[in-house]
Order: C-alpha cells, then sequence, then structure tokens
C-alpha cells in the first residue's frame, strides 16, 4: 500500500496466538491490554494501536476526527476469533481534501465504523474496552494511556488484606458522587479531584472505613445512576480523566479510606452506540429474549455461558482491582442473575438443561470472577446483592459457594425498617421483626444495608420513616443507627442519612447540607459520628461478626415493653459490650437487665445524651454487677432506660466515641 493508506501500519499481528486462543476459551483474564486503544510504537513510528472484537462482521474500520470520521480511510484487519486490528501513526495526514486532520493523542475520539453481514450497512460503536469516553450525550470513545499516573498508595495495597480482613471494622459510606454535593453557585457537579478533599475528609471526620461509590462506569443516562453501563472499563468523565479517577482513589488510600465500587453485570442498555447487537448480531447478549431481554429495566441479558462473554466481565472486574487499585466490587443484581425465571411469567422463560430455573453460566462466571479476584488482586473484597435466600453466597467456591466476602442482608433491613416505620404502640405485637435476623445472622458473612434503594421512588427518607413528632423522628433515627451498629454484621448508610436529609433522595441536585444550620440535625450527625468510632475502635463491635462466639442474647423476650438486650464481645471473650434497646417513647427507671459477669459497667454511648438531641435520661455513674440472678445470668443490675433509645456499656474501663 501507497500514501496515506500505506500508513495503516499491522506490522505482525498485535494479538499472539496464544492469546487469541486463550480469549476464545474464555481464559484471557488481561485482554483488556490488547482490545481498545493503546499508544504504543512501531519501528520507530508512534501511534494507538486499536483492536476490538465482532466475528460477524464483514468489516470494521476505525472512524475518529483524525479521519474525518470516514470509515473508508483506516479499514481493519481480521484476525483469529473474530479479531480486527489495526495500528494507526499518532502524526496527523493529509485528508482528501488535502487539508491536515487531527493527530491521534490522549483524549482523541473514535468509534469502530462496523460493516453488518448481507446488508450494505454499517454500524458506529463505541470501544466495548474503551478506557475514556466522551461526554455525554456524545457516544464516542477516548483514547487514555493506562500507565501516566504516578501512584502513591503502595503502604495501603501492600496492607489491603490484613486491613479488609473479617476481624476488621467495615463501616461503608454509600456515595452518588454527581449528587453528595455540588457547586451551591450553579449546580454544577464537582470534579473527581475536589471530591476527593471535600468527601474523604468528611468521612474521616464521621468515623467511616470505605467509601462505595454507586457505578462510575460510563453510562449515557443519568437517571439511570450509572447501573445501566456502556463502558465496563472507563470511569465517566462526568467528573474528570482516569487520571483524575485515580488521584481521587489515591487520595482516599492515602488517607486509609477503602474505595468500593458498584459493578453490573446483570443487565446492559440497549443504546445504539453500545454492546447490543454489537456486530449485527446478538454477540454479548443471548439470542433469544426469553433469556436476553431484561423485563424489569428494559435492558439486556450477558450471555454468560459465551466464553468470549465471559472473558469481558472477569477481565472488566479485574481491571478496577488492577488499573485503579479498588478495594472491592458490589455485584448489583446477582438475584436477577442467578434465577432464569427472575420477574418472568411461566411461559417467558426457558429451563436450564435440568430442568431447573437456576442460570447455571451465570453461577459458573460469578464463581469464576470471584476466585479471579482473590487469586489475582489479594485483599479485594467482592459483595453480593442478593435479595433471595440462595444458600452459600459467601462461601468458597471450592466448598459449593459463590464465592463471595459478604452478603447484603436484606432480610435484615426488610424487617427492621418495617418495625420502625410502625407506631410503637403496635411494636409489641411484631417484636419478631427485631429479633428474628439473629436465626440466621450467621450463616453468611452479612453487611447490614441501608442503601440508596431505601430512600427512592416514593419510600421517602430516613427520617420521614420514623414515626412521631419531630423530636421522635431524630430519637427513633438515633436508636435505628445505634441498635445497627451494635448488631452483628459490617455496616452500610447511604449519603444524607447520616444527618437527617428530610426529601428523597434525587439524582439532579445536591444533598441538603444547609440542614446542618439546624440543631436537630447536627445533633444527629455528631450521634453517627460517634456511634461509628465507636464500631471501629471496639473489638467487640467488629471482630466477630461473623460467628456467634462474638453475640449472646441477654433478653430478647420482653415484647410487653419492646425492649431487647444482648452482649457483643471480641474473639477472645474479654471485652464485651452490653447493648440495651428501648424501642418505644415510654422511660423505664429501675430496669434491671442480666449481665455477663461482675464488675463495673461504664456507659460508653447513650442515645438519649442532650448532646445528641436527646432527652437527657441518663446513668451517670458507672453500675455495679449485683449477684442477682435475672434473664439466665447470674449477675445483672438497676439502670434508667432513655425513651427510643439504646445504651452501650462496657464492662471496665469505659471509653467512648465522643472527643
Amino acid at each position: 500500500m501507497t500514501g496515506r493508506e500505506g500508513r495503516n501500519l499491522l506490522i505482525g499481528s498485535w494479538f499472539t496466538d496464544d492469546e487469541a486462543f486463550l480469549f476464545g476459551e474464555g481464559n484471557f483474564l488481561y485482554c483488556y491490554r490488547r482490545f481498545g486503544a493503546h499508544f504504543r510504537t512501531v519501528e520507530d513510528v508512534n501511534g494507538v494501536q486499536f483492536a476490538v472484537w465482532a466475528p460477524n462482521a464483514q468489516s470494521v474500520s476505525v472512524i475518529g476526527p483524525f479521519n474525518g470520521w470516514n470509515p473508508h480511510v483506516h479499514p481493519m484487519h481480521a484476525h483469529r476469533e473474530g479479531i480486527w486490528e489495526l495500528f494507526i501513526p499518532s502524526s496527523p495526514m493529509p485528508s482528501h481534501n488535502g487539508a491536515p486532520s487531527a493527530s491521534l493523542e490522549a483524549g482523541s475520539e473514535y468509534k469502530f465504523s462496523i460493516q453488518l453481514p448481507l446488508v450494505d450497512f454499517r454500524i458506529d460503536k463505541s470501544d466495548p474496552y474503551g478506557f475514556y469516553a466522551e461526554n455525554p450525550p456524545g457516544t464516542a470513545s477516548r483514547i487514555w494511556p493506562m500507565d501516566s499516573y504516578p501512584w502513591g498508595d503502595d503502604g495501603w495495597v501492600e496492607n489491603r488484606s490484613s486491613r479488609q480482613a473479617l476481624d476488621q471494622p467495615l463501616n461503608i459510606y454509600e456515595v452518588h458522587l454527581s449528587s453528595w454535593r455540588r457547586n451551591p453557585e450553579d449546580n454544577r457537579v464537582l470534579g473527581y479531584r475536589q471530591l476527593a478533599h471535600q468527601l474523604v475528609d468528611y468521612v474521616k471526620e464521621m468515623g467511616y472505613t470505605h467509601i462505595e461509590l454507586l457505578p462510575v462506569t460510563e453510562h449515557p443516562f443519568e437517571g439511570s445512576w450509572g447501573y445501566q453501563s456502556t463502558g465496563y472499563f472507563a470511569p465517566t468523565c462526568r467528573f474528570g480523566t482516569p487520571d483524575d479517577f485515580k488521584y481521587f482513589v489515591d487520595h482516599c488510600h492515602q488517607n486509609e479510606i477503602g474505595v468500593i465500587l458498584d459493578w453490573v453485570p446483570a443487565h446492559f442498555p440497549k443504546d445504539a452506540h453500545g454492546l447490543a447487537y454489537f456486530d449485527g448480531a446478538a454477540l454479548y447478549e443471548y439470542e433469544d429474549p426469553r433469556r436476553g431481554d431484561h423485563p424489569d429495566w428494559g435492558t439486556k441479558i450477558f450471555d454468560y455461558g459465551r466464553n468470549e462473554v465471559r472473558n469481558f466481565l472477569v477481565a472488566s472486574a479485574l481491571f478496577w482491582a488492577e488499573e485503579y487499585h479498588i478495594d472491592g466490587l458490589r455485584v448489583d443484581a446477582v438475584a436477577s442473575m442467578l434465577y432464569l425465571d427472575y420477574s418472568r411469567e411461566e411461559a417467558e422463560w426457558i429451563p436450564n438443561q435440568h430442568g431447573g430455573h437456576e442460570n447455571l453460566d451465570a453461577i459458573s462466571l460469578l464463581r469464576k470472577t470471584n476466585e479471579v479476584l482473590h487469586e489475582r488482586a489479594p485483599g479485594v473484597l467482592t459483595i453480593a446483592e442478593e435479595s433471595s435466600i440462595w444458600p452459600m453466597v459467601s462461601r468458597p467456591a471450592n466448598t459449593g459457594g459463590l464465592g463471595f466476602d459478604y452478603k447484603w442482608n436484606m432480610g435484615w433491613m426488610n424487617d427492621t425498617l418495617n418495625f420502625f416505620e410502625m407506631d410503637p404502640l403496635f411494636r409489641r405485637y411484631n417484636h419478631h421483626l427485631i429479633t428474628y435476623s439473629l436465626s440466621y445472622a450467621f450463616s453468611e458473612n452479612f453487611i447490614l444495608p441501608l442503601s440508596h434503594d431505601e430512600v427512592v421512588h416514593l419510600k421517602g427518607s430516613m427520617l420521614d420513616k420514623m414515626p412521631g413528632d419531630l423530636w421522635q423522628k431524630f430519637a427513633h433515627l438515633r436508636l435505628l443507627y445505634g441498635f445497627m451498629n451494635a448488631h452483628p454484621g459490617k455496616k452500610l448508610l447511604f449519603m444524607g442519612g447520616e444527618f437527617g436529609q428530610w426529601r428523597e433522595w434525587t439524582e439532579t441536585f445536591s444533598l441538603d447540607w444547609h440542614l446542618l444550620e439546624l440543631e436537630e440535625h447536627r445533633t444527629l450527625q455528631r450521634f453517627v459520628r460517634d456511634s461509628n468510632r465507636l464500631y471501629c475502635w471496639e473489638t467487640a463491635l467488629h471482630q466477630s461478626d461473623a460467628s456467634w462466639g462474638g453475640f449472646q442474647w441477654i433478653d430478647y423476650q420482653d415484647v410487653e415493653h419492646s425492649i431487647t438486650s444482648f452482649v457483643r464481645s471480641d474473639a477472645e471473650g474479654e471485652n464485651c459490650i452490653v447493648v440495651v434497646c428501648n424501642f418505644t417513647p415510654v422511660p423505664r427507671h429501675g430496669y434491671r437487665v442480666g449481665l455477663p459477669g461482675p464488675g463495673d459497667y461504664h456507659q460508653i454511648l447513650n442515645s438519649d445524651w442532650e448532646i445528641y438531641g436527646g432527652s437527657g435520661v441518663d446513668n451517670p455513674f458507672p453500675l455495679q454487677a449485683e449477684e442477682i440472678p435475672w434473664q439466665g445470668a447470674s449477675w445483672s443490675t438497676l439502670m434508667e432506660l432513655p425513651p427510643l433509645g439504646v445504651l452501650y456499656w462496657k464492662l471496665g474501663a469505659g471509653s467512648n466515641g465522643r472527643e
């Protein structure tokens, strides 16, 4: 070839035969280092290497401003396994009319123009493996070097396995980046670097250990909150460049805050530039709509049985851990993946080969993803949002489990909120809602979630859910959070809940930070901060979250008064904290509580302290255990129980989370 076309260089093949073979069998784990757009030097010529998988295409071209979006200028070359490749020099080249075209550089836009088989029609697609995207409503991919950011978090990454071990505190602040805080003058979103400083400072002050981000994978529709992704290898450009997002993660780590991402392999949108019918056929999705169409969300379902699609998803999960140092992935809508009949009527689904409703391909994919992450990225957590009773979600794959580290405890969340939302007068008839979770609390490694899903779609904010007058609403919320932080299981709270956001959450506006000008919102925030710090400081509250050794009921049967009491202890059983909850607005004076042993018990938290906006019903001095049998214990004491209050009592030397 000569002239301009002669600059479309293919010096050997970008993919080796072994790599193409591994991709075809679903085991090329680092395929993102080949697919997509990569800066490269070939025979002393600097340029960009492009590669895409499109086995049904008749031809594929790279298009962009550098060639006037002309599909005839840069046709790609077919490799084996349906892979197309092309190297394009970076320097500007003359266009058809003699004017110079744009050069290829960081941020340059591109797409793949795909000639469909059997018809004279082309479709232009963004890069499934693209690292960066054009600002919406634009849909092009952008070239970006992945090796340009100077990381400074070696200490964090090296110690991640111990920091995130099961016996360590895990207290997650769930965040939607574009609505956590905005520029108050014009409602503009903040960038990754601005958010890094403002959000990290806030999270550290509030006593959280991790930030969990609603999906930041690139997505076209803001109203999907990121859950309809078109870019499984690209952080959304809404807040900056890939390097800006790396800065965000790096800054979190340097301040000892972990970062968890929502990751969505359950479905993808039908947008024309995305994965749907990528090369004119059902490539990434199941072809049969009884498997390939999601009835709830109007989206497509990945073909989990196709090797190349499995490879795409496993590589995406690994990519975030390797390239962005992400500390965990929370996998969305796992139940919808596990069941072929999820949200479908009898005639709308196809049984598996055994006649069952389990999606065996999805089960296999989830196990492999977890195994690969745990092998290649030690210490990185995987968390399942799984709302059914599927067994062994957080048990190793080689023992028959799905291999996740944690599972969201949706049962606890539903029962607890149902209990708290009812008038306290009727709680005596529904006492089981607040105690039943302990019958299965250790069947999985659980996270207790009060997430974004609980404050949308007319469900009301956390504060607005609570019954009673204004004072009771705040007291209820303090009681709920205090009960949650003492209950076995790791913790998650969606942004705004910590200071009593009144209105239901929306993605289009900032949280109502002005509410902190009011005393009742400031005191609620102070209580959440102090109880968070206690949860992290006191080993009894987090060390044995996944075993009966860290929990013992004192009394769960006081239905008449709607009171529960229990003991949390550490792995050695030496440190223990007695927790007493009064779920009614009636104070209980001289209420006797059984104790795990003799000694002085110091009050380290009382949700009714006046500094938290409470009424001030208190036990101002340490309580000494009396050798009076009560509630099955040999020791007991009398205490004052505040209305709608939770008390933490520590045996031995006292401490608290207050400054």
